[in-house]
């Protein structure tokens, strides 16, 4: 036992529990409902997931010894691997990796996609482990802290996620008390789930309000042991803006700037949400050279780039259910610890994503889909409508619900034989997860259509006009004429569409390897 761990358990029952990792193998029993704590690849737990792989790799135990695995979003590098070794029966709600998504699209593990904000609480009532029939509905929660307070309670790492939910319905609870990674005790804000009827509404008024709770109550009865963790969370390094990602931030900034003009919005804006990835990362790299001051954070996520907001002093104060830092963002991030912990908060994943404070604070929205159509309904999840990436995430949450819900995505991705050979902009999305009636905002390098109060054809001339790459152009503007012409002759003029042709984009893209379709079908 380390003497950094026992300054880090303050409750000193749980000494007691302290175990090996490998006397814990035979607790776990094939096709048990497992949740971990984490939330887009940081605060998951490492040395059990590791230990148990390990076991399964060195006794042949691969396909016999597979768990029902729930985590808030993406886990670690340590579900992959999960994956690889056909440990994972059925997962849900969010993933990363190629190799979880690999196993998904071969039928291999059975993956259910759910909005952020209602799946820990969908699971605590017991949803999704109906068939169940001992009245469980985990039989462990496998959670990493930073530090145990004196009664108990568990302080998360950098992430909340849905640890709450999981721990109040768990049979057993394993703490892994991560020493490698400072306490971030008093950065949380944690709001435990209470069942309807009769719930008193969260009492957030701005971004900065918070409950109190900074720690996760557990029944210490249910602790069933504690092991010490000296692995970092390790996130890959950020893909550096490129033109294409500049050009949309400049177009959204431009948008944004505007609108404090018209007298939208204020001069500090809104609370900001911005998804994952390159694209999301530019657009924080384009607000920090904006000038704007005084801004503030509702989000799901925090990465890197935020860090640049508070260093120049545009950001006032930023609320996640994560920190997805890099491992220099993180380096930065604890050299400025004293300063930065003041000024951001954790929160639940149901509080982050909750879409009634969405809409309370009048938060801007700002995601990533895979394509959009013309008419502005957009695909966050499935290629070619069948090939699954990560899953929704929070992303439906705040779109649907935000004072502006933008998008923001390349006008064109390269395919394997033409370097435009995908447009983002399409006929009719080939899934869609959200709605037409959802988006305000759609955003590529190419321009920025601002959908508000359109009907759906001029949404179409708009997104055509000011999104669509100009390889696409052309074509998406015949097909919508064509469209209109049949739809006048039928009747149906209101969102005109050719059903026979409107998935042609995706069906020429997996016969030629492009979207550039030759020519439509004759019209009768």
């Amino acid at each position: 036992m380390s003497q950094l761990l026992k300054q880090r358990v303050r409750y000193a029952p749980y000494l007691k529990k302290l175990r090996d990792p490998k006397e814990l193998i035979p607790y776990f029993k094939n096709d048990q409902y497992i949740g971990w704590s984490g939330f887009t690849g940081v605060g998951a737990p490492k040395v059990i997931p590791e230990t148990l792989a390990n076991h399964v790799q060195e006794n042949n135990l691969q396909g016999k010894l597979r768990f029902n695995l729930f985590v808030g979003a993406s886990a670690g590098p340590e579900e992959c691997v999960w994956a690889d070794l056909n440990m994972i029966k059925r997962r849900s709600p969010h993933q990363v990796g190629k190799p979880i998504a690999k196993n998904i699209n071969n039928g291999n593990i059975a993956f259910f996609d759910k909005h952020l904000s209602m799946f820990p609480q969908d699971l605590t009532y017991g949803f999704y482990t109906k068939q169940r029939t001992d009245g469980k509905i985990l039989d462990f929660t496998i959670i990493e802290a930073t530090a145990i307070k004196e009664d108990g309670s568990i302080v998360p790492g950098p992430s909340v996620g849905a640890s709450p939910e999981f721990i109040s319905v768990s049979d057993k609870v394993i703490i892994e008390v991560n020493t490698a990674t400072p306490s971030m005790e008093g950065m949380h804000d944690i709001d435990m789930p209470v069942n309807p009827p009769f719930r008193k509404p969260y009492p957030y008024l701005k971004v900065d309000d918070r409950c109190g709770v900074d720690s996760i109550p557990v029944d210490p009865e249910k602790v069933l042991a504690i092991v010490e963790s000296t692995t970092m969370d390790k996130v890959p390094p950020n893909t550096p803006s490129d033109s294409v990602s500049k050009a949309i931030a400049g177009n959204l900034v431009d948008f944004l700037k505007n609108e404090v003009k018209q007298g939208r919005l204020p001069e500090n804006l809104l609370p900001l949400q911005s998804g994952i990835g390159n694209i999301a990362n530019a657009v924080i790299e384009g607000l920090t050279d904006a000038n704007f001051k005084h801004l503030n954070v509702w989000t799901e996520v925090l990465q890197d780039s935020f860090l640049d907001l508070f260093a120049n002093g545009s950001l006032d104060f930023a609320t996640a259910t994560s920190i997805r830092l890099t491992e220099d963002g993180f380096k930065r991030a604890f050299e400025n610890w004293e300063d930065l912990k003041h000024k951001i908060c954790l929160r639940s994943q149901v509080v982050s994503n909750n879409p009634e404070m969405i809409r309370r604070l009048g938060v801007i929205a700002m995601n990533t889909p895979v394509e959009a159509d013309i008419y502005g309904h957009a695909n966050s999840t499935h290629v070619n409508g069948s090939r699954m990436l990560n899953g929704l995430g929070g992303s439906a949450d705040f779109l649907r619900n935000a004072k502006l819900s933008i998008m923001h995505t390349p006008s064109a991705r390269p395919s394997k034989i033409d370097k435009t050979g995908i447009s983002t902009i399409v006929p009719f999305a080939s899934h869609v997860d959200q709605t037409e009636h959802d988006l305000d905002v759609l955003v590529t390098d190419q321009g920025l259509a601002d959908l508000r109060g359109l009907d759906p054809r001029e949404r179409a001339n708009e997104i055509i006009s000011k999104c669509a790459h100009p390889d696409y152009k052309d074509l998406l503007f015949d097909y919508l004429h064509r469209a209109e012409h049949y739809a006048k002759k039928m009747g149906t003029l209101h969102e005109p569409h050719m059903l026979q042709n409107a998935l042609k984009f995706h069906t020429n893209l997996i016969q030629k390897g492009t979207m550039k379709v030759d020519s439509w079908d004759p019209l009768d």
